[in-house]
C-alpha cells in the first residue's frame, strides 16, 4: 500500500548532508516533495521526483544544458519545446516539480512501472535506467525531509 505524501517545512529542512547532498539541494529537494503533495500523490511518486531531479541536474536549479538539450534547464533539465511552461516556470523549483508530476501522472500505468522507467517515460531520457543509481539516495533524502521512513518499489 502507497505511503501518503508528506509536507516538509522549508524552514526544518536540514542542512546535510544526507547521501551527499546538502543545503540548497535539499531545499529545492523538499519544494519537490511539497509538490507532489500538494497534487495528492504519495510518497513513491514524491521520491521519483526527487530521484529524476538528481539525475537530471544533483537537485540544482541549472541555467544551462547539454550537447542534447542546450535548451534544457532547471531542476528536470526541461526543454524549451513548451510542454515545460516558461524559462520562468522550468526555474522555479516548486513549478518545474510541479509540471513534472503532472506529466508522470500522464504517464498509463506509472505506478505499476519501476521507478527508472516512470521517469524515462515522462522525461524521455535516452537511457531508460539513467535514474535507477539515484533511487537509494533518493530515498534517503525523502526518508530525512519526512523524518520517518518511506518506502517505494525498488528499481
Amino acid at each position: 500500500m502507497a505511503e501518503p505524501g508528506v509536507r516538509v517545512d522549508l524552514a526544518d529542512v536540514p542542512g546535510g548532508p544526507v547521501a551527499g547532498y546538502r543545503g540548497e539541494q535539499l531545499v529545492n529537494a523538499a519544494s519537490i516533495v511539497n509538490a507532489g503533495q500538494a497534487l495528492g500523490l504519495d510518497t513513491c511518486a514524491q521520491t521519483i521526483g526527487v530521484m529524476t531531479a538528481m539525475g537530471e541536474s544533483s537537485l540544482r536549479v541549472l541555467d544551462r544544458g547539454d550537447a542534447v538539450g542546450p535548451d534544457s534547464r532547471g531542476l528536470f533539465q526541461q526543454r524549451a519545446n513548451g510542454a515545460w511552461g516558461s524559462y520562468a516556470d522550468r526555474m522555479d523549483p516548486a513549478t518545474s516539480a510541479t509540471n513534472f508530476f503532472q506529466a508522470l501522472q500522464r504517464v498509463p500505468d506509472w505506478q505499476a512501472l519501476q521507478p527508472t522507467i516512470a521517469a524515462h517515460r515522462t522525461q524521455r531520457n535516452a537511457d531508460p535506467y539513467h535514474y535507477e543509481r539515484f533511487w537509494g539516495a533518493a530515498v534517503e533524502v525523502v526518508t530525512a525531509l519526512a523524518g520517518r521512513p518511506v518506502t517505494g518499489p525498488s528499481t
